[in-house]
């Protein structure tokens, strides 16, 4: 009970509003550097420029890169993630074999009808697919 007469209950929820605040600011902050430095279309020093302004002026800097670049951050984030799940997908296919030994088996017998090796080669071809 003591506790409430020095500190009231609108001061707790104003300290947890500046604290939610702050996690907030610096949420929007690792938004913005990421955006910055995942960005193929600006050069080292464009980059440069934006991380300095941000860091000396950072409300400012902050507001004028949402301004002015926050229209296509999503797109960028889009693409960052498309690129990340083609490599995933490609990894998997690679690690999981798409191709099935009787798939290799009857390319290596399309390579050999057409003439494009020999008995030797089909046979050591086909050794090593099947070992």
């Amino acid at each position: 009970m003591f506790a409430t007469y020095n500190y009231p209950l609108l001061d707790i929820l104003w300290t947890m509003l500046e604290f939610f605040l702050f996690f907030l600011w610096i949420w929007l902050l690792i938004v913005v550097f990421s955006d910055i430095f995942r960005s193929h279309d600006m050069g080292g020093v464009a980059k440069a420029l934006w991380v300095l302004f941000v860091i000396i002026l950072p409300y400012i800097g902050v507001l004028i890169y949402l301004i002015a670049r926050g229209g296509s951050m999503h797109e960028r984030a889009e693409r960052q993630a498309q690129s990340q799940q083609k490599a995933f997908d490609d990894y998997v296919r690679k690690a999981a074999g798409s191709d099935s030994t009787a798939d290799q088996l009857a390319k290596l017998a399309d390579l050999k009808s057409q003439g494009v090796i020999n008995d030797a080669e089909f046979e050591a071809q086909k050794a090593k697919i099947l070992a």
